[in-house]
């Protein structure tokens, strides 16, 4: 297939080349349903509140085009060289990770909620002794 793209991303727009098919595919996808879920929440508060003096046929046709052309939008940018390339090295550092356990997560999980629970009951204490200290000299009534 020819390349009709210059490099740029207006230039982008009108291929339908996938760039480097097999890297990255799960971070591309996740990202394009992402990106595609904001839209069609745009595009369904837009026919709610800015197209409500128009028919319903109207509405839904330029909902429809509006969801169309960008969800073109979308994919090309998912397959545009830089961002392709960055979310292919997202999901390479992603499989970098080491995932805790079950138990490990709960254990962690536990201490948070045990830290924050003792730094509340501290910080509680502190509000009520400097209210009565500041009660008792009179700077508050």
């Amino acid at each position: 297939m020819a390349k009709l793209s210059d490099g740029t991303f207006l230039g982008e727009l009108c291929t339908l080349e996938i760039y480097k098919r097999n890297q990255g595919r799960l971070v591309r996808q996740l990202t394009f349903a992402g990106l595609a879920l904001v839209l069609g929440v745009g595009v369904v508060r837009l026919a709610q509140t800015w197209l409500t003096e128009f028919d319903a046929y109207l509405r839904v046709l330029t909902g429809a085009i509006i969801f169309i052309g960008g969800a073109w939008v979308i994919y090309r940018l998912v397959n545009f060289p830089r961002f392709a390339d960055f979310l292919i090295s997202v999901e390479t550092e992603v499989d970098k990770v080491s995932w805790p356990s079950r138990t490990e997560l709960y254990r962690s999980t536990v201490v948070v909620i045990m830290t924050m629970v003792a730094l509340s009951v501290v910080l509680s204490a502190f509000d009520v002794f400097w209210v009565k200290l500041l009660k008792l000299i009179g700077v508050l009534v």
